[in-house]
C-alpha cells in the first residue's frame, strides 16, 4: 500500500497520532505524513541532520534529493501548480536557505501554496554569525505570506498545522517554518494540535450576493462583454462554472498567461491570451470592450500595457479573494471581493441565457482576419513548428511547464491548453531556470500524465543538474530545448527597441546539451528540421523514462504580436513587415 493510500486508512491517522514522547524531527515527519504530504523536495545540511536521520528508515516518508535548493523549490512549485496540493520543501541552515529565495518570490508572486521549511543554527547560536547562519526570515518577509522562527519544541506541530493552513487560505502563497538544530533535536510528547476552523473565504455574504444580481444586471445591459480570466481561476477550482457562464450568457474569454487552460485553446468563445504578446483578437476584444469582468487576474502590466489605453470605454468589474488587488491599478465599477468559484456560481444561477450578440460576429471575424501565424519552412526548423508539433501529438492533454523568454511565449501562443493546471510557468517573477525543476515537481505529483518540460538554452543551463534527479529516479519528463544559440526574447527587444545594439545575447557556447544530457544518463536526440523534429518527438513520446530532445532552430524569430513597453495594446506589432 503506498503511503498516500495509508494517508486514507484512519487506523494509521491514528497510529501518526499516538502521543508519544518523540524528538522535535520525529514531530515534524509525522506532521507532514498528517497533512497529507505525499514527497518532500530538499537537499540536507548540517542543521539538519537530527531531521534527516529521522527519515532514515521511514518508510512512510518520501523524500526527493534535488541537485540544488534552487532546484528543490521549484520542484515543490511544479507539484503544487499541478496537483492543487501544497508543496513542501526542506533546505539546511545559511546558504541553503538563501538558495531558496528565488523559489519563494517566484511562489509568492504567483499565489503559489508552499510550506518552506529551513534549519537553523542553535537557538543559544541565533545572531552571533555562527557558522551557516542567516536571517531567513527577515530576509524572506517581503515574499512569504507568514514566516515562523519556532523556538521551543512544544510548538512546533501547532506551527506546522497553522502554516498548512495559512499558505492555501484566502489567496495562496508560501509559508516559511525555521526550526533551529536544538528544537529538531528536542523531545517532547507529541500531541496532535486542533485549531480553530478560519471563516471560509468562499462563503457570499449579503453584499456579495447583490453584487451577483448586479454582475447580471451589467451583462445584460453590455453590447461588448468579454472575461479576463486570470490565475484565481485556477487556484479556485473555478475553471468549469466560469466556462459554464460563458456559454450560457455568450461572453468571450481572455485567458491571461496564468489563466491558459481555464478554457480550452479551441473553445468558439476563447480569444487567446492579451497583452505583450497576446492574440490581435484578445487585444482588440480588450481595447473595444464596453464591459470588462475580470475573474482573479489582477491587471499585470505585461497585461494592459498603458494604463491609460487600456480597456477605456469600458465598465470594470473586478472579482478577487485578495482585496488589495481591486482597484490597485484598474479603477473598478463594480468591486468584488470573495472566491471567484463562489461568486460565479451565484451569478450563473441568477443570469438569464443570453443569445450571441453582434460583438461575437466581430469577434470570429478577428480570429480569422488576424490569426497567429508565422512563415512554415521545409528546411529550417522554427520554433512555433515544434510548439504546434507538440500540441497537435499530445491534443493538449499533457502537463507542460515552461521556463522564461521567447520559447515561454510560443508555447502560450501555439500550444492548445485543453484543461486547468496544464501550464506551469513562471508569471509574476518571470523566473529563468524553474521550468525544468518544476517538471520534475509536476510528475511527481501526477504520476499518470504526460510531463513535458518547455526550455530556452540560456534557462536550461540555470538548473540543467537536475537531470541527475531525473535519470536515478527514472522521471518520464519530456525535456524539450529550443535552441537558438542566444538569449532570444532579449535579442528581440534589443533589435525592436534598441536599435540592433545587440549587448553579452550569444549563448554559441554552451554545451553540447545531447553530450550532457548522456553523460548524466539521459536518453538524448537532436533534430534540426522539421522531419527530423517529428521523427524524435515520435522517438521521445515511445520512450519509457526521460529524453531530452534539443532543437536547433532559427535564432532569428521573433515572438509576434508585440507591444513595445510603455506603448498601449494598440501599438501592436503584428510581425515583421510591421517593425
Amino acid at each position: 500500500m503506498s503511503t498516500k493510500d495509508k494517508l486514507r486508512d484512519p487506523g494509521f491517522r491514528r497510529e501518526l497520532m499516538q502521543q508519544d514522547r518523540i524528538t522535535g524531527s520525529e514531530i515534524l515527519l509525522r506532521m507532514l505524513l498528517l497533512e497529507g504530504v505525499e514527497c518532500v523536495f530538499g537537499y540536507p545540511g548540517g542543521a539538519l541532520l537530527y531531521i534527516y536521520d529521522a527519515m532514515h528508515g521511514n518508510e512512510h516518508f518520501k523524500h526527493l534529493l534535488a541537485r540544488h535548493e534552487q532546484g528543490a523549490i521549484h520542484a515543490a512549485d511544479g507539484y503544487a501548480r499541478a496537483t492543487g496540493r501544497t508543496g513542501v520543501c526542506i533546505a539546511t541552515s545559511g546558504p541553503g536557505a538563501t538558495n531558496l529565495v528565488t523559489g519563494i518570490a517566484t511562489a509568492c508572486m504567483d499565489s503559489v501554496p508552499l510550506v518552506v521549511i529551513t534549519g537553523n543554527v542553535a537557538t543559544s547560536l541565533i545572531g552571533t554569525d555562527a557558522f551557516q547562519e542567516a536571517d531567513i526570515v527577515g530576509i524572506t518577509q517581503p515574499v512569504t505570506k507568514h514566516s515562523y522562527l519556532v523556538q521551543r519544541v512544544e510548538d512546533l506541530a501547532v506551527t506546522i498545522r497553522q502554516a498548512f493552513r495559512i499558505a492555501n487560505e484566502g489567496r495562496k502563497g508560501p509559508v516559511l517554518i525555521d526550526i533551529p538544530k536544538d528544537v529538531s533535536a528536542a523531545s517532547t510528547t507529541f500531541i496532535y494540535p486542533e485549531i480553530e476552523a478560519v471563516e471560509d473565504a468562499a462563503e457570499l455574504g449579503a453584499s456579495q450576493e447583490a453584487a451577483a444580481a448586479e454582475l447580471a444586471d451589467m451583462i445584460r445591459a453590455a453590447e461588448k462583454p468579454v472575461i479576463l480570466a486570470g490565475g484565481g481561476v485556477i487556484h479556485s477550482e473555478a475553471a468549469e462554472v466560469m466556462r459554464n457562464f460563458a456559454e450560457k450568457l455568450n461572453l468571450p474569454v481572455t485567458t491571461t498567461l496564468m489563466g491558459l487552460g481555464s478554457i480550452p485553446g479551441g473553445h468558439p468563445l476563447s480569444l487567446g491570451m492579451p497583452g505583450m504578446h497576446g492574440t490581435y483578437t484578445a487585444n482588440q476584444a480588450l481595447i473595444n470592450c464596453d464591459l470588462l469582468i475580470s475573474c482573479g487576474a489582477r491587471f499585470d502590466d505585461r497585461v494592459t500595457m498603458r494604463l491609460d489605453g487600456f480597456a477605456r470605454g469600458a465598465r470594470i468589474v473586478h472579482i478577487d479573494i485578495d482585496e488589495a488587488e481591486i482597484g490597485k491599478l484598474v479603477r473598478a465599477d463594480l468591486a468584488v471581493k470573495g472566491d471567484v468559484k463562489a461568486v460565479l456560481e451565484r451569478a450563473l444561477r441568477i443570469a438569464e441565457p443570453i443569445e450571441p450578440r453582434p460583438w461575437n460576429s466581430q469577434i470570429a471575424s478577428w480570429k480569422q482576419a488576424v490569426p497567429l501565424r508565422y512563415t512554415a519552412s521545409e528546411k529550417e526548423l522554427k520554433p512555433q513548428y515544434v510548439i504546434e508539433m507538440i500540441s497537435r501529438t499530445t491534443r493538449g492533454q499533457a502537463i507542460v511547464t515552461t521556463d522564461v523568454g521567447q520559447h515561454q511565449m510560443w508555447t502560450a501562443q501555439f500550444y492548445q491548453f485543453s484543461h486547468p493546471r496544464s501550464l506551469i510557468t513562471s508569471g509574476g517573477l518571470g523566473t529563468m531556470g524553474f521550468g525544468f525543476p518544476s517538471a520534475i515537481g509536476a510528475q511527481i505529483g501526477c504520476p499518470d500524465k504526460l510531463v513535458i518540460s518547455v526550455n530556452g538554452d540560456g534557462g536550461m543551463q540555470m538548473c540543467v543538474q537536475e537531470l541527475a534527479v531525473c535519470a536515478i529516479n527514472r522521471i518520464p519528463v519530456k525535456i524539450v530545448i529550443i535552441n537558438n544559440q542566444t538569449l532570444g526574447m532579449i535579442k528581440q527587444w534589443q533589435e525592436v527597441i534598441y536599435e540592433s545594439r545587440y549587448s553579452h545575447i550569444d549563448l554559441s557556447g554552451s554545451p553540447d546539451f545531447v553530450k550532457l544530457g548522456e553523460a548524466y544518463g539521459v536518453k538524448s536526440l537532436r533534430a534540426t528540421t522539421p522531419r527530423e523534429a517529428e521523427e524524435a518527438w515520435k522517438e521521445a513520446l515511445g520512450t519509457d523514462g526521460p529524453v531530452l530532445i534539443d532543437f536547433h532552430v532559427s535564432r532569428d524569430e521573433y515572438v509576434y504580436p508585440m507591444v513595445p513597453q510603455g506603448q498601449s495594446l494598440e501599438d501592436m506589432i503584428l510581425g515583421d513587415e510591421d517593425r
